[in-house]
């Protein structure tokens, strides 16, 4: 296919489908102006989204999900066998656990900092907050049932969690993404420890499957802008904006700090790379763009990991290593909404936080988004363990946990976008500090489709 000069580029693109997506979700909401021209009950504009708009996008996510487990075989087991030494993989390894170790807990404090500053949860008129509650009371218990199972569990638990019994079992969930990680390190290491010419035959297997599924990337991207309006478009016309404006004040304490985690990334960028902050964003835009719109690390992760070495020029046996990983255990974006989140509703219902009880927030919500599922809603499931820590009644976190669910779907779209930059932030800097970032292979997207 040849390369079409003066094409947009595609976070362009992507951006355009999403400005298009909330627009026509908009006017298709039942009192809108397109919406309003139904005059069955029955069947609406929300009901047209979900059944011929909506489809498109699930497609999508699918496909990206689809990907996933196998581009973390193929691309981390080559990655650790291209190190040829086994003190690399430790060198390497050790600096993406410490570096994110470190954003993690920068994160929770920074949304500690922000929201006892703003108090979001002070002056909420009663009977609204009772309303909203009352309302997602429901759709809370499965993510509430499942928080409170969790914090039950030992100690080590988490650790026990990581090694699977079957690992074509945890293969077939994506949701089990530590587990198949393990098990891919377990067999990269394996294969660096038996002699070259044994070893051959498998790594070239997985060097050709990897080429493979990110030619699969690159197809499956062709899609992305249409994807991106149909589940931009399918949200906008299913959500009620009275919720936004009730926890309005929240909300935007979220996105406050969020933000802020943006500026200490581009920070880190530029005086420890010396790259430009802007540039740097640009490179990785495609994989903001989409994680906001799938709400999902791990359906984002091909596009996280193709944008980092073709676009941002860190070698493959780093990304490989550094982003599959920081798709499971790097949860800034998370970590940061639960410390907020956690206070806010402490706030609302008058329970007064101790400085232990905030220093209890940061070592539970890190050590909470280790392990976590990569996956929608996997947020909501860590509040709870962080709220039944710190010892709130059962009836009262429940209440909380309602409360919040309203905004968290959007709040959950932004705070994915500050995981996948985390992401490709940390793989920039364990690059830097092991010498294997270089100039970026790729400028501009289009440069894939050139006649041959």
């Amino acid at each position: 296919m040849s390369k079409k000069q003066g094409s947009l580029a595609l976070h362009w693109k992507i951006l355009i489908g999403m400005l298009l997506g909330i627009v026509v979700g908009f006017l298709l909401k039942p009192n809108m102006l397109i919406g309003s021209m139904w005059k069955s009950e029955a069947y609406n504009g929300v009901h047209f989204v979900n059944d011929w708009i909506y489809p498109l996008g699930k497609i999508f996510v699918n496909l990206l999900k689809l990907i996933a487990v196998p581009l973390i075989i193929a691309s981390l087991t080559k990655g650790i066998a291209d190190l040829k030494d086994i003190s690399k993989l430790s060198k390497i390894g050790g600096r993406t656990i410490a570096v994110y170790l470190v954003t993690t807990v920068l994160a929770v404090s920074l949304g500690l900092l922000v929201v006892n500053i703003v108090q979001p949860g002070t002056g909420l008129p009663d009977e609204q907050i009772e309303q909203l509650s009352q309302k997602n009371i429901e759709k809370s218990a499965t993510k509430i049932e499942a928080g409170a199972k969790q914090s039950k569990s030992g100690p080590l638990k988490f650790l026990v969690d990581m090694v699977p019994s079957n690992i074509f079992a945890a293969a077939s969930n994506n949701g089990n993404m530590l587990q198949v990680i393990v098990f891919v390190l377990f067999l990269g290491i394996c294969l660096l420890l038996i002699p070259q010419e044994k070893a051959k035959p498998l790594h070239d297997f997985f060097d050709s499957l990897n080429e493979v599924i990110l030619k699969m990337v690159d197809i499956i991207m062709l899609l992305s802008p249409y994807a991106v309006f149909a589940l931009l478009c399918n949200l906008t016309v299913s959500t009620d904006p009275a919720i936004f404006g009730i926890l309005l004040k929240y909300a935007l304490c979220v996105v406050l700090g969020l933000s802020l985690m943006v500026l200490i990334y581009l920070s880190a960028i530029r005086i420890y790379t010396g790259r430009s902050s802007i540039e740097f964003l640009k490179a990785i835009s495609p994989a903001q763009l989409l994680a906001f719109s799938t709400s999902s690390s791990a359906a984002t992760l091909p596009v996280t990991m193709e944008r980092v070495e073709e676009h941002v020029g860190v070698e493959k046996e780093v990304t490989s290593f550094v982003c599959p990983i920081g798709a499971t255990i790097n949860m800034d974006g998370t970590s940061l909404y639960q410390a907020v989140a956690a206070v806010f509703i402490c706030q609302v219902i008058g329970f007064d936080l101790t400085l232990a009880d905030q220093l209890t927030i940061v070592i539970t919500a890190t050590m909470a988004s280790i392990g976590s599922a990569a996956v929608p809603g996997a947020g909501m499931v860590m509040l709870v363990i962080v709220l039944d820590t710190l010892g709130i009644p059962a009836e009262q976190l429940a209440f909380g946990i309602a409360l919040i669910f309203a905004v968290d779907r959007p709040l959950d779209m932004c705070r994915t976008v500050i995981n996948v930059t985390g992401d490709a932030t940390v793989a920039t800097l364990v690059g830097q500090s092991v010498g294997k970032l270089n100039a970026p292979k790729i400028k501009n997207w289009d440069d894939h489709y050139t006649a041959e």
